[in-house]
């Protein structure tokens, strides 16, 4: 028992997020260190070549290493795609559910009956709440439900067609997609203490780049922000490329 205890101790992670989500976010940090060494290294010449160069190198070979050599590009791509399917699938619901509840807003009755059988209900909050499950399950109850007559009803109301067929067509989307990564997943190795380990020095060296980083570039806002991990890390969740908002200071919340 007290082996365990000390495993569980020895895999517990220094960071938010996922391992490939963190090395992801990571190596996003350093590649724009990279991009910016020159002001970088005059600031602080030890990290002259091949300092950061060489943390890159060794995000690399976590990936490798750590979670498939194969395997873990295509998990980053499969993951990020999933996310901005969320985003964009959201997006669509919103913009359907507001026009049916404007559109019926004098028949209340039939509003929620709408609603309702559509799956809103019951797991739009949720779904809203970034719940994978709950969206999946609005998405099936959504395309079960969408008659040739009620699709006949809403589009009369005022609600465009292809704003249906737009979120029909993301269920199988996002069903195909969960599959492809669930597949990346079983066939990644199984993590050691060693590899947390590793994730967690690699973290901590790169948050140290991080936050000196953002004190150099205090006077440009746009980016320090781009050094702080925790917009780094909600840019890849959200399935965009580089943070958008400024931040004083990274962290690792």
């Amino acid at each position: 028992m007290a082996t365990d205890i000390i495993n569980e101790i020895s895999k517990k992670r220094a960071y938010k997020g996922s391992d490939v989500n963190m090395l992801t976010a990571t190596s996003t940090i350093v590649e724009l260190a990279i991009a910016q060494k020159t002001f970088l290294i005059s600031k602080r010449p030890i990290w002259a070549d091949p300092f950061l160069p060489n943390i890159k190198t060794r995000i690399n070979s976590a990936f490798s290493v750590h979670l498939g050599i194969d395997n873990a590009l295509q998990m980053r791509e499969a993951t990020q795609t999933i996310y901005k399917l969320q985003a964009d699938t959201l997006v669509l619901l919103a913009e359907f559910k507001i026009q049916v509840e404007e559109d019926f807003k004098n028949d209340k009755k039939r509003r929620e009956e709408i609603l309702t059988q559509l799956g809103f209900s019951s797991y739009h909050k949720q779904a809203q709440q970034g719940n994978q499950e709950a969206l999946v399950n609005l998405l099936f109850q959504f395309t079960k439900n969408m008659s040739a007559k009620l699709k006949t009803e809403i589009t009369t109301a005022g609600t465009a067609e292809t704003i249906i067929d737009d979120i029909i067509a993301k269920t199988q989307t996002l069903k195909d997609s969960s599959i492809t990564q669930e597949t990346l997943k079983s066939s990644r190795p199984e993590l050691t203490q060693e590899s947390v380990k590793e994730f967690n020095e690699i973290f901590k060296q790169v948050m140290s780049i991080a936050k000196i980083s953002a004190k150099f570039f205090k006077a440009n806002k746009v980016l320090q922000s781009q050094f702080s991990y925790s917009k780094t890390l909600k840019a890849i969740t959200s399935g965009k490329i580089n943070p958008e908002s400024p931040e004083s200071t990274p962290d690792n919340k």
